[in-house]
């Protein structure tokens, strides 16, 4: 059986994601309660969230909808011309993003809403990066928000004691 936790490392840094990336934006959603938290720190609950088929199926699912707007791919134009633009009532990549944020609590769904709207990091990055350039990330954006405040509910979960 493939790996399908490498497979969506690859797809994640063929759109200009790394896993540490990833990490620093769940060390942002814990700076406050946590300090001197390090990116490294985190890197394990981003590993263990990326193992899950849930999460992998939400990357390889979103990852080809943004490739495929963005490379003319779509059948429906209307549906591409919303994805281009990233449409603010389009909500569907957020739906995608709470089906993983689902799999770590209340913690996660809150972090991811706060993520989304500050637009910390890369995730910042991939929101400017679609605006005006041909560059769809529509889905992408929302995905890597919900695996960092995913990765940062598992880790608050398990500094509880």
């Amino acid at each position: 059986m493939e790996d399908y936790r490498t497979k969506c490392i690859e797809l994640l840094e063929s759109r200009g994601v790394t896993v540490s990336d990833i990490a620093d934006c769940a060390r942002f959603l814990q700076a406050d309660y946590h300090v001197d938290l390090k990116k490294e720190e985190l890197l394990e609950s981003v590993m263990s969230v990326l193992s899950k088929r849930e999460v992998q199926n939400a990357i390889m699912t979103g990852i080809e909808l943004d490739v495929a707007a963005e490379q003319g791919y779509m059948k429906d134009k209307d549906l591409a011309s919303i994805l281009t633009r990233d449409e603010g009532l389009y909500g569907v990549d957020e739906v995608l993003a709470y089906g993983i944020c689902n799999l770590y609590g209340s913690i996660a769904l809150t972090n991811f809403g706060f993520i989304d709207k500050k637009k910390y990091g890369i995730i910042a990055k991939l929101n400017e990066d679609g605006k005006d350039t041909g560059v769809v990330n529509t889905f992408i954006d929302d995905i890597v928000g919900a695996i960092a405040a995913s990765a940062a509910s598992r880790f608050a979960h398990r500094w509880v004691k």
